[in-house]
């Protein structure tokens, strides 16, 4: 049973998703290269598909996404100081030659590169008022570089080297996975990593307390793409928890109908920058909708879990 589990989860979620990051990727990186005008509608398409396909991986935080920091450095979320904008301004406003040298700045600060900085190089109205076009031009164009860059490096680790690791779990010489059953565990974690994240940050952090309120800490606000990203995020869990949970059908229904009533919670919100969570009615409908997830997770721990063998230590944000 865990062998065909652990094939499915690689070969159905997590390589085609991986790829896909590593194709639109490249996509963006030419887009920019095409054209670095932030407004330029082709560009900011690209960028567009590009982050769906991150959000569709960003529970993976293990493996290739590991390697070198790949997943902070195309995904630096929460900023809770504020670096991102402050370390691009400083470089725009220095011209840093680093963004002219490939190698170099893949070891900047993860605040300056991935996804969240690129929305501030396209979005952000103060950031383009400073410094010179041409040197956020060639910043931009470097950043969808290295994004590139890096989304590649995990799609070809995930194929060459990382997947054998998982379908070869328990095989004499394995010393990543010396059982089936530890393999699983990574998976199931995995999930629950991709629950835990949406509840505490994607609507916890702009939710904050109903005495006050956070919308502006939403995450990716300016591009308009916060409930968007709680959607495609619980449309990539359901998708491996259909898969962890195959092997057990009325769980796994469960967890279809459960996901579904999630879903369309999350649409009828209507609201793409969380802007209504600042109002009595609001707080009460994004109240439900985290609850929603919150029995999703409970369901996971106590009735999916143990039929996977599964045990305690399965929370990757415990102390963070």
């Amino acid at each position: 049973m865990r062998p065909e589990l652990i094939r499915s989860v690689v070969e159905k979620h997590i390589l085609p998703s991986t790829k896909a990051l590593a194709e639109t990727s490249a996509t963006l990186a030419a887009s920019a290269q095409d054209n670095c005008e932030p407004q330029d509608s082709a560009l900011r398409l690209a960028y567009g598909r590009a982050f769906d396909a991150w959000i569709a991986v960003s529970h993976l935080h293990f493996g290739p996404f590991e390697t070198d920091n790949r997943g902070f450095a195309l995904a630096f979320w929460p900023d809770t100081r504020s670096k991102t904008p402050k370390t691009l301004g400083a470089m725009i406003r220095n011209a840093d030659q680093v963004a002219g040298d490939a190698t170099a700045y893949a070891a900047v600060s993860i605040a300056a590169r991935g996804f969240y900085a690129l929305e501030f190089l396209l979005y952000d109205a103060p950031l383009s008022r400073i410094g010179s076009t041409a040197y956020r031009c060639q910043l931009l164009r470097r950043v969808t570089a290295d994004i590139s860059l890096t989304a590649t490096a995990i799609s070809t680790d995930w194929q060459q080297l990382y997947a054998p690791l998982l379908l070869r779990a328990g095989a004499v010489g394995n010393v990543t996975y010396q059982t089936t059953e530890e393999a699983v565990q990574e998976l199931f974690k995995a999930m629950m990593t991709g629950l835990q994240f949406t509840t505490q940050a994607r609507l916890g952090r702009p939710m904050g307390t109903p005495q006050r309120p956070r919308p502006k800490r939403a995450e990716a606000r300016r591009s308009g793409r916060s409930m968007r990203h709680v959607q495609l995020s619980l449309t990539a869990l359901a998708d491996l928890a259909m898969l962890l949970s195959a092997g057990n059908p009325p769980i796994q229904t469960n967890l279809a109908i459960r996901f579904k009533h999630t879903q369309k919670l999350a649409a009828q919100l209507n609201d793409p920058i969380f802007a209504t969570v600042a109002t009595p009615q609001g707080r009460i409908r994004f109240e439900v909708l985290k609850q929603s997830i919150e029995i999703i997770t409970l369901m996971c721990i106590k009735e999916l879990a143990p039929k996977l063998g599964v045990v305690g230590g399965f929370n990757a944000l415990d102390g963070d």
